[in-house]
């Protein structure tokens, strides 16, 4: 488990917002070129083959390697930096927030807030994000040297280990899902395969999802496994809403998904004495499985999500034994594969 953690810190310290993955995306690279070849593609993704090439069966695993942050929208007569969001950022935890900013050179930085001694009583209220600003501690004119509009702010998080096989990191949605591909290809080393398989940590999903749709096109699987994360057990969360920390993947079903294969996955988790929970969605996902099943002429696409507290934050808590038993999962599902 502490190999599996290492990889898991390894992939959340590398920084990479929807359409600047290059740093995320080449510790990916470099984990799966240990077991075979793998590249980056024009938009960003990352690539990687396995398997018996040209068999009847292509299965692809998919997780996106993008996380949600900031973007530099301009600077301020005082210096200060004005931003948007890149990808979904959740506005109420930027307030105060400690933040990397990636420009000339990579600066710490303040999300600005109003001290509560000079609100005006509706400190409760966040701005949205296009209205914040963040402090870099620099003049105009020292910042317009090292920072211009573009450049990509992410928070500044140390991953730390809690508690047991818990651990806690900014960008753990979704490079928790990139650990389990790796991790199923490490499972997978020496199994003579009787399918193609392979491996896309696509970008720009916190976007739109781009990354998949061109990934997917190109690769032209015939099955697909999608794995995101999902929401885990906390305060204020229904529980028909969420899933246990430590309690397994939860395995998607809803209309765009493949029933057969969610079939097969449940019996597999059976089969094998592994805890898992369903996850019934009655119209879309919300991950890249959406996109997926409908690409070229449709793609067979089932979906396994990892239980994630405090999402789009920069404290989201995984168990790391969830993200072991889904990798186990889709290891089992692609050795019985024809």
């Amino acid at each position: 488990m502490n190999e599996l953690k290492e990889l898991v810190f390894r992939l959340c310290a590398a920084p990479g917002t929807p359409g600047d993955e290059n740093a995320a995306a080449k510790v990916a690279v470099e984990e799966l070129s240990k077991y075979g070849e793998a590249h980056m593609d024009k938009l960003g993704n990352v690539v990687a083959k396995f398997g018996k090439p040209g068999a009847k069966t292509h299965i692809m695993l998919d997780a996106h390697i993008d996380q949600i942050g900031l973007i530099v929208t301009g600077i301020d007569d005082n210096g200060f930096l004005k931003v948007d969001r890149c990808g979904g950022a959740d506005r109420r935890v930027f307030p105060g927030s400690p933040v990397v900013i990636f420009g000339r050179e990579v600066l710490s930085g303040i999300v600005c807030c109003t001290p509560p001694h000079l609100s005006d009583g509706s400190e409760d209220k966040v701005d949205p994000v296009d209205k914040m600003a963040v402090d870099a501690g620099l003049t105009k004119e020292e910042a317009e040297k090292l920072v211009q509009p573009g450049d990509r702010i992410v928070f500044h998080t140390v991953p730390q280990s809690l508690l047991g096989s818990r651990i806690t990191a900014a960008g753990l949605d979704d490079r928790a899902g990139v650990a389990s591909l790796i991790r199923c290809v490490q499972l997978l080393e020496g199994t003579e395969l009787n399918c193609e398989l392979t491996v896309l940590c696509s970008s720009r999903e916190e976007v739109g999802g781009q990354g998949a749709v061109t990934g997917t096109y190109a690769v032209h699987p015939t099955h697909a496994i999608a794995v995101d994360v999902s929401f885990a057990e906390q305060p204020d969360v229904r529980p028909e809403q969420c899933s246990k920390l430590g309690a397994g993947p939860m395995i998607g079903i809803a209309p765009i998904l493949s029933r057969a294969m969610g079939d097969r996955l449940i019996a597999l988790a059976k089969a094998d004495g592994m805890p898992y929970k369903l996850e019934i969605m009655g119209g879309s996902t919300g991950t890249n499985g959406d996109e997926i099943a409908v690409t070229r002429s449709g793609v067979s696409t089932s979906l396994l999500s990892i239980p994630l507290r405090y999402m789009h934050t920069p404290v989201e808590v995984i168990d790391l034994q969830d993200v072991e038993n889904t990798a186990r999962l889709m290891a089992e599902y692609i050795k019985e594969a024809e």
